[in-house]
């Protein structure tokens, strides 16, 4: 599973001068697109996985999406202000620092430090970066460098920049998805840091696996807790995805109720697995499709 959508918008690292596609990303693009029907067959909305950073020269725009484009009424997104650096760095700073931390390779099984330790030289991060910083923050931080590419291509920024802001709907919002992350236990936040760092070194020798996976629409991994060290641990799948999804779902089908048709972006990962956003509105009796 990717982190949330702000989460890149707080750090660029960027592949800058790329011409032509990057390695993986040749060919037809198909991330993964589906659309939403009432019982009756009427067509309600869709559903659209994106990502939130890209490298330079990935062309991913498709007839079938352009045609959801256009045809749909709302864009229904993770966190509407991406653009608003300043305040997403405000939400963050205001619930990361406590004084008084621990070092951060005591936050670690003693397992793992010797891979804390590698990727704090290999981003020539100091230990010190981290004094005073929550364990849930200091394990977003690190997972900024994991990210392939640059904020600025991020999919969902493309889609918010071509509906007008009273056509955006966010489900959670800079505030609310922060305080996932900071409500949870300290065990659970330790947790979460040794999964980024496994996660980390798992995809050590191909770094953009999964932007590749996901310009091919190949998403079916992305929930599978073999995969991901962090969908693995039982009490972070359920507050960092199951729970989310469950919310968010409830949100959609109040939505798909109205007339107007929503298009809804979210990272790719929610619309995996059993806990996916089509498999709970299915349950709720939708007919979701896949149509690319």
């Amino acid at each position: 599973m990717r982190l949330p959508a702000l989460l890149a918008a707080l750090l660029t690292l960027a592949a800058c001068g790329q011409a032509g596609p990057p390695p993986g990303f040749e060919g037809t693009p198909s991330p993964a697109l589906f659309e939403v029907s009432s019982a009756d067959g009427e067509v309600e909305g869709w559903l659209f996985g994106t990502i939130h950073s890209l490298p330079d020269g990935v062309e991913w725009r498709t007839g079938p999406l352009d045609d959801v484009v256009s045809r749909a009424d709302l864009l229904v997104v993770e966190v509407r202000d991406l653009d608003d650096a300043a305040g997403l760095r405000d939400a963050f700073a205001a619930r990361a620092r406590t004084a008084g931390q621990p070092p951060l390779a005591d936050k670690v099984p003693p397992r793992l430090r010797g891979d804390l330790a590698a990727i704090l030289t290999e981003h020539d991060l100091s230990p010190d970066t981290f004094a005073d910083i929550e364990t849930w923050a200091a394990a977003l931080t690190l997972a900024q460098y994991a990210e392939t590419g640059d904020s600025a291509n991020g999919v969902d920024r493309a889609l918010l920049r071509e509906m007008p802001r009273a056509k955006v709907v966010e489900l959670e919002g800079a505030d609310a998805q922060f305080d996932v992350f900071d409500r949870l236990p300290e065990t659970e936040q330790r947790d979460l840091l040794a999964a980024v760092i496994v996660d980390m070194e798992r995809n050590r020798e191909s770094p953009a696996v999964h932007a590749a996976d996901w310009y091919k629409g190949r998403i079916d991994h992305l929930a599978d807790r073999e995969t991901s060290a962090m969908l693995a641990d039982p009490e972070l799948r359920e507050a960092l995805y199951a729970a989310r999804n469950r919310a968010w779902a409830t949100r959609l089908t109040a939505l798909l109720r109205r007339d107007p048709r929503p298009l809804v972006a979210v990272g790719s990962a929610h619309l995996a697995g059993e806990d996916g956003l089509p498999a709970l509105l299915s349950a709720q009796g939708y007919t979701v499709r896949r149509i690319q």
